[in-house]
């Protein structure tokens, strides 16, 4: 099964898949959390979507709880957070876990890609990054720290439209 097919939830809880969220463009999957010191990301995050919706990318965020829990809310607190805060206007996912036993099918395909190191593994923190293609493959892993506007990350996207 291809990672844009794998079945996902909204953070409306309704089913769908990152290709019905993102067409037939690429998709920038990132898990967020609302109280972490990267938080600020937010704002990178919707400059990308901002500068590339257009050309086909879509950003996709997924809330997850699982370092030092950095997002405990529910869906309307994390949708008021992120819009109130951020001016987020990219998708969101319902909370997943990203690592461990009951680590989403989605996160279990893309945490075999490898990042600039050439490490594959665990998501080590909140914000980190994978640039999925559209045909469904992780064309780049980028870990927490690079932040969105990050040279690299920005020719992995021009290189993926």
């Amino acid at each position: 099964m291809r990672i844009r097919d794998i079945s996902v939830r909204t953070l409306d809880d309704a089913p769908t898949t990152l290709g019905e969220l993102a067409g037939d463009g690429p998709v920038l999957v990132v898990n967020v959390a609302s109280r972490c010191g990267l938080t600020p990301q937010y704002a990178g995050l919707v400059e990308l979507q901002r500068a590339y919706r257009e050309r086909g990318l879509t950003v996709v965020g997924v809330p997850c709880n699982q370092f030092m829990g950095q997002e405990p809310g529910g869906p309307e607190e994390i949708r008021e957070f992120c819009s109130a805060t951020y001016g987020v206007d990219f998708p969101l996912l319902a909370k997943t876990d990203v690592n461990g036993e009951d680590r989403h099918p989605l996160y279990a395909a893309l945490t075999t890609a490898v990042d600039a190191d050439g490490e594959a593994g665990d998501v080590q923190w909140n914000f980190e990054k994978f640039l999925v293609s559209r045909e469904g493959e992780v064309l780049a892993r980028f870990r927490p720290r690079v932040e969105p506007g990050d040279p690299a990350v920005i020719a992995a996207i021009e290189k993926s439209l």
